[in-house]
């Protein structure tokens, strides 16, 4: 039996996303932080903590688009032309924070406050539209054969706009707990203040997003809750519980890196529901992964190069955020 490179190239892009949700989402998650602190002293300390490693993030989102593009360019067509306005959304909002991080410690005093905006108003849109475009994947999408065959604002519906603020809520977790572990002092109070709720409208948001699926698509009802499967599924919603238990847990005394911790499992469960939902369909709920792959050599041609690049990337990932771990002190200067 040969090796099926379509399974390969679904694992890659399931890693590079969920790597992108994982770093980008705490990252994103200060922006969206900034309304809950007024001193421009803290929120220079807050933006210092990503500074070294925030633009190496989206290295994720950049493979995994290409990757889509290589391995799968029907869904990539497809996912493109059904989602072209919330993407667009999104990247002009990547493109405002990415501005405004640069620009708001050069600024002058006195127009510093509109970079600020500019960064909590690009951090909010990216997320949103993040969401947006996931509940709208996940929503399912108009193909007639091998095209779109949905209308321009398809994306307009309750279940995407929904994933938009349960996006916009997890990163504002993540982004609150990775506060926690790298700051100190009144911010970090003030981040543990912040984590509780956001802790439990995301537990919230799951409960909602977990029920509504399986009442929405039989298909997904009977991957989930028939048997076998619910035997070897039950442990997702359990490991949930006890997430959620350990980040709330976590949050008293005086956290450091557990509630991160915590927040990082409740996005990596959520993440991989959603794959078991839709599994094996690339664009749900018509085509799968072998009816969206390219021919087998070219495949395995971008396979090849994938796999040299794929360590590279992991690498100076893992060293950038080893080399700037530790606390951010309030008068760490930004470079």
């Amino acid at each position: 039996m040969g090796i099926d490179t379509s399974v390969i190239w679904a694992v890659i892009i399931y890693f590079a996303v969920f790597m992108y949700v994982l770093l980008d989402g705490f990252d994103l998650g200060i922006g969206i932080l900034f309304p809950f602190v007024k001193q421009k002293r803290d929120r220079d300390t807050m933006m210092n903590t990503v500074a070294p490693v925030w633009d190496g993030n989206e290295t994720w989102l950049v493979l995994g688009g290409e990757g889509l593009l290589a391995a799968f360019p029907v869904a990539y067509s497809i996912i493109l032309s059904g989602l072209y306005l919330p993407l667009i959304f999104m990247l002009v909002g990547l493109v405002f924070r990415g501005v405004a991080f640069e620009f708001r410690f050069k600024a002058k005093e006195h127009e510093r406050h509109l970079w600020d905006k500019a960064f909590i108003g690009g951090s909010v849109t990216a997320a949103f539209f993040q969401g947006v475009s996931l509940g709208a994947f996940l929503d399912g999408i108009a193909v007639s054969g091998r095209s779109y065959a949905g209308g321009v604002l398809d994306w307009i519906a309750p279940f995407p706009i929904l994933a938009g603020f349960g996006v916009i809520i997890a990163y504002t977790l993540l982004g609150s707990t990775w506060l926690i572990m790298k700051t100190e002092g009144e911010l970090h109070e003030r981040m543990v203040q912040v984590a509780r709720p956001f802790a439990l409208m995301l537990l919230g948001a799951i409960v909602v997003v977990s029920i509504w699926t399986p009442l929405r698509d039989p298909a997904v009802a009977d991957r989930w809750f028939t048997f076998p499967n619910i035997l070897f599924l039950a442990p997702v919603p359990v490991l949930v519980l006890l997430s959620i238990a350990l980040l709330l847990g976590s949050l008293k005394g005086r956290p450091h890196r557990w509630p991160f911790v915590a927040a990082l499992a409740l996005v990596f469960l959520g993440y991989t529901g959603m794959a078991i939902s839709i599994w094996p369909h690339i664009v749900p709920p018509h085509i799968t992964i072998w009816e969206a792959a390219s021919p087998p050599a070219s495949q395995g041609f971008a396979l090849v190069g994938t796999l040299v690049i794929l360590p590279v990337i992991l690498m100076y990932t893992i060293w950038s955020y080893w080399v700037f771990r530790g606390k951010v002190k309030a008068d760490a200067g930004y470079h």
